[in-house]
């Protein structure tokens, strides 16, 4: 098979074309740097021609609601013309646990909602992979949390998974029939603040975690589910000790 990694030098996206060119798979690793920008949509024409599925790893510089929202919406477009006038028989996009079910979702959120909503209406048949937060990323939001000397979280719940096991789930999901939506997730349940904790003290860092009714996600009003799969997931079973040993 043929077939287009956008984002194809990201973190995921590299992962992704190590995985399919090792299964013997014709990969293109695609992004501005080599001449393949969803956003202009400039050389998605010859990178499509002969694909049998498109890979979306692309991720915005800008995080804010407005940026992200204008670069999924403009990509996300450009990238189902160039499919279907190339004739590309699948779509897979990475997207995140729970927007499916927050169509109002503010921040970064609100971009891969525009984005989700695109595919689903984009006329190509498609895989979303909904996967839950990295593991690489929890330090991330214990530092982006800290108010006044402590780390507040909201009362939700987190099931974090490793960034290399999401990038395996996309890599089989490519070369499979396009299967509407699949999520991906860790092994492991439990509160946000917990998680954050534990990578904490596996820093060295004493910074006290405090769970804040009022504190959200990212800007975002949360429940106790809104982080983590309510139906069917993939499970990977590395345990967040386990990554943090090997990390």
């Amino acid at each position: 098979m043929k077939i287009v990694v956008l984002g194809g030098t990201g973190n995921i996206g590299a992962q992704v074309v190590a995985l399919l060119r090792e299964r013997g798979h014709e990969v293109v690793a695609a992004s501005p740097s080599t001449g393949v920008d969803g956003v202009t949509g400039v050389g998605l024409d010859e990178a499509f021609a002969g694909a049998d599925a498109v890979v979306d790893t692309t991720n915005p510089r800008d995080f804010s609601e407005e940026a992200a929202v204008a670069f999924f919406a403009t990509a996300t477009t450009h990238v189902l013309d160039a499919e279907k006038k190339a004739g590309v028989g699948h779509h897979v996009a990475l997207s995140v646990v729970g927007v499916d079910r927050d169509p109002g979702a503010r921040g970064y959120l609100a971009g891969k909602v525009a984005q989700e909503r695109l595919i689903a209406g984009g006329g190509v048949p498609a895989t979303i992979v909904r996967a839950t937060q990295f593991f690489e990323f929890l330090r991330d939001i214990a530092d982006g949390s800290t108010v006044d000397g402590e780390v507040r979280v909201a009362p939700t719940l987190l099931q974090p998974v490793a960034a290399a096991a999401v990038a395996r789930v996309v890599a089989e999901v490519a070369v499979a029939p396009a299967a509407g939506s699949v999520e991906v997730a860790g092994p492991e349940r439990a509160p946000l603040g917990e998680f954050l904790r534990r990578v904490l003290d596996a820093d060295g860092d004493a910074l006290p975690v405090r769970v804040d009714a009022t504190a959200g996600y990212f800007g975002r009003a949360v429940d106790e589910t809104s982080l983590v799969p309510v139906g069917e997931a993939r499970i990977d079973p590395l345990t967040l000790e386990e990554w943090l040993a090997a990390r």
